[in-house]
């Protein structure tokens, strides 16, 4: 079924295909029995693939990464889809427009995508009132993160009261948070990456977390484009008190693993690559931090398949994240990671 959706939605220009899969499932939502109707297609539900970190009980560990549904319009219907939980945003203190379009680019025959999207959003007191009215709506047991920046007319300098901001407004309605230093997408924005503005901003935000009556964990989202010294800074901020765990990783600045030609590659411009390009790399950063590290790892960035989810957990992440696999595989691929985590939890010496 999903081959011929996608077939549809490919005939639309990639952003537009986002608005529309959006309006309609969010339009759907309020239909009776429609989110029921979702549960029961997609939906795997079996102890074997429950899991439990920082507290959070994960009904199964392949979430909706961040950037699909930046609003928090959909949840309760990702969540029907199948994931395990669904990460929302980037979301800034104030609505912003993005970047200029196009800039939103499916390369097929790659399996990727390229987004230079720019946090575009609606701010994080209308992504508040969408919270609240999908927790009515079937959402109230859905695990909820939310991904958080700065506004890009904020100057860095400036920065931590963004995330400031956006902890405070959100504390009640997300499970978790995630900090996005890692976009290339917003002037600057990467800079923060660097141990010393990112030890400052997390300490703040650890602050802030600790006034409150019961802590939620704050993660950290990091570029894939750290060389080994960078992420050795990264590992050395994860084993401090100061962070709770890690998402490996955001999407690349690199152009390589594309069959496009130089030319074609210029034309899309600037932006992040994501998809089947980015399969290794993510892989290589989640074994190399999870050598060094006993938190938990969110692995996203190029799970295609369920042998690439599977390696992600091998290498070592406690939970794993789809969007372009999602987009190019639909909700099956869901089903099938689960389900070869049942079966895989089914063999003698199961872990």
């Amino acid at each position: 079924m999903y081959s011929a959706i996608r077939s549809a939605l490919f005939k639309l220009s990639a952003e537009n295909a986002h608005h529309f899969t959006l309006n309609a499932l969010n339009y759907l939502g309020f239909l009776p029995g429609f989110n029921s109707l979702l549960e029961r297609m997609f939906s795997i539900k079996n102890k074997k693939l429950h899991r439990v970190f920082w507290g959070i009980h994960f009904p199964n560990p392949v979430g909706l990464a961040a950037g699909l549904d930046k609003n928090g319009e959909v949840f309760p219907e990702m969540s029907n889809l199948g994931f395990g939980f669904v990460e929302i945003g980037t979301v800034t203190p104030k609505g912003q427009e993005g970047n200029p379009s196009p800039r939103l680019f499916r390369i097929i025959e790659d399996e990727a995508i390229i987004n230079r999207m720019g946090f575009n959003n609606v701010g994080v007191e209308e992504m508040i009132h969408n919270i609240k009215k999908g927790r009515k709506r079937r959402g109230g047991n859905v695990v909820l993160g939310g991904n958080i920046g700065k506004n890009k007319i904020t100057p860095n300098e400036d920065a931590n009261q963004d995330y400031l901001t956006c902890l405070e407004a959100l504390y009640p309605y997300v499970d978790y948070f995630v900090v996005n230093v890692s976009s290339p997408n917003t002037p600057n924005l990467r800079a923060l990456q660097d141990k010393e503005p990112l030890t400052e901003l997390l300490q703040q935000l650890k602050v802030a977390m600790a006034n409150k009556p019961r802590a939620k964990p704050i993660l950290l989202k990091i570029a894939p484009d750290l060389n080994n010294e960078q992420l050795d800074d990264i590992i050395e901020i994860l084993n401090s008190p100061i962070i709770d765990g890690i998402v490996a990783t955001n999407t690349t600045i690199s152009r390589e693993g594309l069959s496009l030609s130089q030319e074609e590659i210029e034309k899309m411009g600037a932006g992040g690559l994501s998809g089947h390009p980015l399969t290794q790399r993510s892989t290589e950063i989640v074994r190399y931090i999870s050598k060094h590290t006993h938190k938990p790892i969110i692995a996203v960035g190029g799970i295609m398949t369920v042998q690439d989810a599977l390696e992600k957990f091998r290498a070592g992440a406690s939970l794993v994240q789809l969007y372009s696999g999602f987009i190019f595989k639909g909700p099956n691929l869901i089903k099938e990671i689960n389900q070869a985590l049942i079966n895989k939890c089914s063999a003698p010496n199961c872990k």
